[in-house]
């Protein structure tokens, strides 16, 4: 008589509930869950998803080494247990719904850069981030080049002068440069009720 392990499919979320947390209505929440249950059954079909689900929705590919979607992929999954439940799923992605706020925006933004986790945005952390997206995107930029982009961002952000971009200088950055947020709103979130009926 051996003793056997079950994993449970963790409870799903009440869509109502979500929706009163969220950005979408219980309909979208619906809509959300039926694409949430074919991404986290893409390698194992648990009800989870992993960083492995995650990265083949995202790029159809699950070997690509991404700051970016490491950093993404730490933010969803809040409970810090390395895999995203269906509600975590919801809560983050509200944040690039059309309706969220800019503050919003801007603060998940602000985590993505803060990849130390110290509640600032330091020099290191901004070259860390344009030599992973150089990388990613096959461009070689001079050391010079990296320097001056890091300087600028700091000469406008660092309002305080003190080495180190806070996260209300980051928002006032992102209000003057909308541009760092363009990618934080994905406009078909607007639209789930048409792309799952």
């Amino acid at each position: 008589m051996g003793c056997t392990s079950s994993k449970q499919r963790p409870r799903r979320e009440d869509p109502a509930v979500l929706a009163t947390q969220t950005c979408f209505n219980a309909s979208e929440i619906e809509g959300l869950y039926e694409l949430f249950k074919k991404l986290s059954s893409a390698v194992v079909d648990d009800g989870l998803m992993t960083k492995e689900e995650f990265q083949l929705g995202i790029f159809g590919n699950s070997k690509i080494q991404n700051l970016f979607t490491d950093r993404v992929f730490h933010l969803f999954d809040s409970k810090k247990d390395g895999v995203i439940e269906f509600g975590e799923f919801v809560r983050a992605l509200s944040v690039f719904h059309p309706a969220a706020s800019q503050a919003q925006k801007a603060a998940f933004a602000f985590q993505i850069y803060d990849l130390w986790q110290t509640g600032f945005i330091g020099r290191d952390e901004v070259r860390e981030m344009i030599l992973a997206l150089l990388r990613e995107s096959d461009l070689i930029l001079s050391e010079d080049i990296i320097e001056a982009i890091i300087d600028k961002a700091f000469k406008e952000a660092d309002l305080k002068g003190d080495g180190k971009i806070d996260p209300e200088e980051w928002e006032e950055y992102a209000a003057q440069n909308p541009s760092l947020l363009r990618n934080m709103t994905i406009p078909y979130l607007k639209d789930l009720n048409t792309q799952f009926p």
